[in-house]
Formats: structure tokens, sequence, C-alpha cells
């Protein structure tokens, strides 16, 4: 069975949680990624931010990327795997949670990322379209 190591992109940088989000747009740009881990000086994960987030939650509410901090969106309800975790398990995860990214733990540090382009290589067709089908699906409160 495939476990999430095997699907992960290893090497995940992170943004220090006293960085800018400015900061973050350009380490992000710079990497061709999307979203970020935030991590703090104890070396552990506290959160993630994504592209979204800086537009969603810091411009267009009027706030100044390059004076927030990235550690303004860290989260208490964040949702990560352990290097050995079943593949099945990751994804049935991410489907639930409906999680586009997720961190990869090994000994409670960050070892590597699972995207949605890691899941399409490593998927079966029917699998992949059953994971997209429930990622994207409207959830109670947007469907009110």
């Amino acid at each position: 069975m495939t476990t999430a190591r095997e699907m992960m992109h290893p090497g995940a940088e992170c943004i220090m949680e006293n960085e800018t989000l400015q900061a973050a747009a350009r380490k992000m740009r710079d990497l061709d990624v999307g979203s970020l881990p935030i991590c703090g000086e104890d070396d552990r994960l506290h959160g993630i931010i994504t592209d979204r987030d800086i537009v969603v939650r810091c411009c267009a509410e009027g706030r100044d990327p390059a004076q927030v901090k990235a550690g303004a969106f860290a989260s208490e309800d964040l949702h990560c795997v352990t290097a050995t975790d079943d593949g099945d398990a990751v994804v049935r995860m991410m489907a639930r949670y409906q999680i586009r990214r997720v961190p990869v733990l090994e000994n409670r540090r960050l070892v590597g990322m699972i995207s949605e382009s890691d899941l399409a290589r490593h998927l079966p067709d029917a699998k992949l379209a059953e994971f997209v089908e429930n990622l994207y699906k409207p959830t109670h409160a947007a469907q009110a």
C-alpha cells in the first residue's frame, strides 16, 4: 500500500511565523507554489498560509501584507499526516475536510507536503475522480 511518504513532495519550505505576508507571497512566487507551511522558532509546524489567504483575509480587508505576520494565520485546527500514514487514509482525510494541500510530519517535524497534483500522480483515475468530486462538493454552510 502507498504511504504518505511515497506520495509527498519532499523538502517543503516554511515561512517563519515572524515573517510578513509580503515575504510569504514573494516566497510562493519564487517557489511557484500556492501555499507555505508556517513554522515557529520552535521548529514546529504552526499552520499553513495560502495565496488565497493573503488576498481574501489580508488585502481584501484593507490590511497591509508588509505589516501582517504569517503567525497571525497559524491555526489550532491544522490537519496533517505522518509519513507512514496509509495513502487511502490520507486521501479520505483530505476529501473529508476539503483540503487541497496537507503537511507530512515525521517525528513531529515537517518532511513534505501532499497536494492535489501529488495525488494525481499516485491515484488510479477512478479514485482521483472521487477525491475531486468530494473536494469541490459544496459544504452545508455554502448551500445555505
